[in-house]
């Protein structure tokens, strides 16, 4: 701990404090803090968002250029579920709060869409080059194997992608205008007290950007903790997203890992494994908005 720290620690005349990463908790007889370093103007984004009429942040005590003190916020024991429910119910009032259009030319729309493709067009000439050297292979690894065994659930994944990634384009190309709101960014359970009301913290990396991206990364965070198919229509029925939106958002989520096969041959089959479930549970997440639509064309 530094000097500077260190003094402003001392000045809460504390009874104990405890140092995790680079927050610091402390208790005192004046009442409980949390000590972080300063990384955003977060004294703006918070009267912004008090402007809004979102209140759903921690309470700053103090701050200068290096520390931002803030107010202890006491957590409630809930199941993993009713806080993620909680959460994106959170997320949706923020997005409501903030949202607005801002004017986009198509070139905005192309660099979002060449972005993507050039990342799935990556992956899938990778995992190609992958399935050849192991097929070729005398004496296979597991995680090889395994690989093998779920290749065709990969490349229809990626597949999968590209041809709605087309879509997704076709809809927003000729649009001037693309729906933003304050995101923030770097959404998970961690992030996230649920107390006497609900509050999200950490704000670090807030922006404005597409509202999807708060889902994408959350599911990303937390979609092993339960099924998220609840979570997300939970969001959906909160903020209703448009057809572009939507579609960019199953696009998102579907777009699976890159896994080296150069790691331990455990931590190798680990990655595989993990890296099939992923693709299997977001399949399971999205189909169902998918066969909703196809009963309406039909």
């Amino acid at each position: 701990m530094n000097e500077k720290l260190k003094e402003i620690v001392l000045k809460y005349k504390p009874l104990k404090y405890t140092l995790k990463g680079k927050t610091i908790n402390v208790n005192s007889m004046q009442g409980n803090f949390v000590i972080k370093p300063a990384k955003k103007d977060i004294i703006s984004l918070f009267s912004y968002l008090n402007s809004r009429s979102f209140y759903n942040y921690p309470k700053v005590i103090a701050k200068d250029d290096d520390y931002i003190t803030y107010e202890y916020l006491k957590e409630l024991e809930t199941p993993k579920e009713q806080q993620l429910l909680d959460l994106v119910l959170v997320v949706a009032k923020l997005h409501n709060k903030t949202v607005y259009f801002k004017e986009v030319t198509e070139d905005k729309y192309k660099e979002i869409y060449d972005n993507i493709k050039d990342n799935v067009i990556y992956l899938r000439d990778y995992y190609s080059g992958i399935y050849d050297e192991a097929f070729n292979e005398i004496y296979i690894s597991p995680a090889k194997y395994n690989f093998l065994l779920n290749y065709s659930l990969l490349n229809n994944d990626l597949a999968f992608i590209l041809d709605e990634l087309d879509e997704w384009f076709n809809l927003v190309k000729e649009s001037n205008k693309q729906r933003v709101c304050l995101i923030h960014n770097n959404l998970s359970l961690e992030h996230f007290i649920k107390g006497m009301d609900s509050y999200l913290i950490s704000w670090d990396k807030y922006t404005f950007d597409t509202p999807v991206m708060d889902i994408v990364n959350l599911y990303h965070n937390e979609y092993l903790t339960c099924d998220f198919s609840g979570i997300l229509k939970e969001y959906l029925k909160n903020f209703k997203l448009s057809v572009d939106e939507e579609k960019l958002l199953f696009i998102l989520l579907s777009l699976p890992d890159k896994v080296n096969f150069d790691d331990s041959e455990f931590n190798n089959t680990i990655n595989v494994a993990n890296l099939v479930d992923y693709i299997k549970r977001t399949e399971k997440l999205i189909r169902p908005y998918y066969t909703e639509k196809q009963k309406e064309e039909d």
